[in-house]
């Protein structure tokens, strides 16, 4: 049986399929929640860097090396470095084509066949697939109602196969910040057992704290345990150029090496250029984009008070999400194409980060807020309110699953 035939069909494709035929009117256009990426363009100096590398660099044409451009690694180790209190050389950065792909590198030096990771719910639904396709088992670790996850309850289903814990923060679905101590904690849970701790901070640019979401760094044997994923593409809206990152040992990487030589032999080379410059260049523009994403945040926060008077509940928020549950009596999944047509609303239901027949999926939805103005969020509000009539009937009272 093939590989590709153990997953599901990709979440983001499933849902565009709902909007195939549904017409929306110039005063109620369509809210796409959906997807959480940029759909600007870089900010015109980096654009610039890019063709002037595209014109002038003809190296920015050919293969590269394998782990990505050493400049760019040194720099990711620099700032990391002071960022997180730690010591991060550039042979402990591996520059990846995407953070996913970085991911399936991680997996690639821990897993064989049967083995283990554990995904805490509701998960990245990527995660979950590619665990699915390479025939890794993922073990669902349900959060709590606050949306995270309990070491302790981890450490119950830790096996002699168990490979990896697997922690998103800012979290995607949820949103939710992890405390830097729960983040300890894993990370000890993990060292005990011998198993990998892989922290996966696409959205860390985003992070309403003013200091470093965790310490993890500032061990000296910090890579004898954690592993760490990063993604350009949020921060400087680089997602159709892939890059992304993966902190860990040299020895580590030795392996993932071999993994990135099959896949895309080399990260893009103008999308490593164009990374650089950014983190040499952007950092004010750069905090000016965090600053509106923590605006947008406050207006779901402020903004949640008009549903929940309709039985909507807020369970996490932050970076460029949104998870929330509905009062409704069917499912998410069934709700979420009906959401289309009568609300012109498009949201992932939470089944699509949950394991299959997980009722908690069924009671959530997922808000990608990222690529919504405050306007659009209040839109968002004024259309969930008003749900009602024959095909919105009201689950009975009781607390969210």
């Amino acid at each position: 049986m093939a590989r590709t035939s153990h997953s599901f069909v990709p979440p983001i494709m499933e849902a565009r399929g709902w909007l195939d035929g549904v017409q929306f009117s110039a005063d109620r256009p369509l809210l796409n929640l959906s997807q959480a990426a940029p759909t600007g363009a870089p900010p015109t100096g980096l654009r610039a860097a890019i063709a002037d590398a595209a014109m002038h660099q003809t190296a920015a044409h050919l293969y590269g090396a394998v782990l990505g451009r050493a400049d760019l690694r040194a720099e990711v180790a620099a700032q990391w470095s002071n960022a997180y209190g730690g010591q991060i050389s550039a042979q402990n950065v591996a520059i990846t084509s995407g953070c996913n792909q970085a991911f399936c590198a991680a997996l690639a030096t821990l897993c064989g066949e049967g083995d283990e990771v554990i995904l805490p719910t509701p998960w990245y639904f990527n995660h979950k697939m590619w665990c699915d396709m390479n025939g890794i088992r993922a073990v669902p670790l349900p959060t709590e109602p606050d949306l995270l996850p309990d070491p302790d309850r981890a450490a119950t289903v830790i096996t002699p196969g168990t490979r990896a814990i697997v922690l998103v923060t800012p979290n995607n679905p949820g949103g939710v910040e992890y405390p830097a101590e729960l983040v300890r904690a894993f990370h000890d849970l993990a060292r005990r057992n011998g198993i990998a701790l892989i922290v996966d901070e696409t959205y860390r640019d985003f992070d309403s704290r003013p200091d470093a979401p965790h310490d993890l760094f500032t061990d000296p044997d910090w890579d004898d345990t954690l592993i760490q994923l990063y993604s350009f593409s949020k921060a400087y809206r680089l997602t159709g150029h892939r890059v992304g990152a993966m902190v860990a040992s040299p020895a580590r990487l030795a392996e993932a090496e071999k993994f990135l030589d099959c896949a895309p032999i080399c990260p893009n080379q103008l999308g490593q250029i164009g990374a650089l410059w950014g983190m040499q260049n952007l950092s004010q523009w750069l905090a000016g984009e965090r600053s509106e994403i923590l605006s947008r945040r406050s207006a779901i926060e402020h903004g949640m008070p008009r549903l929940a008077k309709r039985g909507w509940e807020l369970k996490g928020v932050g970076a460029y999400f949104a998870y929330i549950a509905h009062p409704y009596a069917e499912a998410s999944d069934i709700l979420a194409p009906r959401l289309v047509q009568d609300a012109g609303v498009l949201l992932l239901p939470g089944t699509m980060f949950t394991p299959r027949g997980d009722a908690t999926g069924a009671r959530h939805f997922r808000v990608a807020f990222a690529n919504v103005d405050g306007a659009g969020i209040d839109s968002l509000f004024d259309r969930l309110e008003v749900l009602d009539g024959p095909g919105w009937p009201l689950a009975p009272k009781g607390p969210s699953a």
